[in-house]
């Protein structure tokens, strides 16, 4: 069994998509001042390595802590555009995939999509209640093989999304 990290390290003036909020990290609390150590954290719903919920485009759908938790994690491909598709499974691509995939990923029926996706394939897919990943690194380390995704968000009343430890076990 291995573990690949499949996450950005959210820091300080990381880059982040334009418009959303600049990541700062402060320390609240020292050791030597307060017995413990604490740090501020501000950063947006889709900082880094994130997952989307449904009502990041749509209006009216489910927030990331309305989705059961069984969707956030399971058997994975990645996978070239020119790749058939395997069924019920997630799928993630290093090369860009854009909405002209949209018809070949839904007759897939993936548990989910990520990868290097555009927005307009992303807004399509969450419109189809098809949870996606955005940001993941160290894709190219699964080769062609079927690994074991883990994303889990934040359980955030309301989210649009929570950046997400993602790994893959292998």
């Amino acid at each position: 069994m291995k573990i690949i990290d499949l996450s950005k390290t959210i820091k300080n003036d990381m880059e982040i998509y334009p418009g959303d909020p600049k990541v700062e990290i402060k320390k609240h609390s020292s050791i030597s001042s307060h017995g413990y150590s604490t740090m501020k954290i501000t950063i947006g719903t889709h900082t880094g390595t994130h997952v989307d919920s449904f009502n990041h485009m749509h209006k009216n759908e489910k927030s990331i802590d309305e989705i059961d938790l069984s969707r956030f994690f399971g058997k994975s491909r990645v996978l070239s555009k020119s790749d058939n598709f395997p069924e019920n499974i997630g799928l993630f691509f290093i090369e860009e995939i854009s909405v002209d995939f949209l018809e070949k990923l839904l007759k897939s029926n993936p548990k989910f999509v990520g990868g290097n996706i555009t927005e307009g394939l992303e807004k399509e897919l969450l419109r189809n209640n098809i949870i996606t990943y955005t940001d993941l690194i160290n894709l190219d380390l699964l080769g062609a093989n079927d690994f074991v995704f883990y994303g889990f968000p934040l359980k955030i009343k309301d989210g649009d999304g929570s950046p997400v430890r993602a790994l893959a076990i292998t």
